[in-house]
Parts: structure tokens; sequence; C-alpha cells
């Protein structure tokens, strides 16, 4: 409950206590800020999309979402630095996956809340 004296806003400390705590640490905030700027970018985003429907190799994602293999390893780089996208070698053949279920949870999440009417 905010109480106002004169031109002056007092805070409810006790509940602005309350969330506060409730709220993450700063570190983890910038984990999480980073994992934004991450999903943030189109093609790296149209990779975990992609990867959201199975394995694939660099040639394959890189045809599917239409870069250079050279950028698509790049950015798959990125993404398996960020613990999003994980590999699997087959012989000379280097397999991509997202890296667990959360991944493909989150994308389903944004694209509801996307389809919903406002």
């Amino acid at each position: 409950m905010n109480i106002y004296s004169g031109s002056m806003l007092l805070v409810d400390k006790r509940t602005a206590k309350s969330v506060k705590a409730a709220i993450e640490p700063e570190s983890q905030i910038h984990r999480l800020s980073d994992f934004f700027k991450i999903m943030g970018d189109s093609t790296r985003l149209k990779i975990i999309l992609a990867l959201s429907q199975g394995e694939f190799c660099v040639c394959d994602l890189a045809a599917i979402i239409g870069v250079s293999s050279s950028a698509a390893s790049h950015q798959l780089r990125i993404l398996r630095g960020a613990r999003l996208v994980q590999y699997r070698r087959e012989g000379k053949i280097v397999n991509y996956s997202l890296a667990d279920h959360h991944i493909e949870h989150l994308l389903e999440d944004a694209q509801n809340h996307l389809r919903e009417k406002p």
C-alpha cells in the first residue's frame, strides 16, 4: 500500500522488502539478461526453432535457415557456449540438438503468448 503525504510518496516498506527478496541476485539477473540477448538474435532463434524439430548437422541447418555454413557454425558456437544446444559427433559429421526440453518449452510458451488475442 502506498501512502501519500502531500506531494511525497511513502513506500510500503514491508511489501518492497518482500518483493526485493524474491527477485534473483544480481549475478543471476545478468545471466538471464545474457540468455535473452542470445535468444534475441533472429539467426540464432531460427537455429533453435529448426532444432526444436530434430537433430541437424551444420550444412543442413545452414540450408534450412538460409545462411552460409560458416555463419551457422559461428552462431552454433555461441549457442553451445550458452548451453542452449549440444552436439554429437558421428564420424566426421557433427549433429546438433537442443540442450534440453526447457528451451523447447520456452519457445512454445512464447509462441502461445504471441498467438493470444490482446
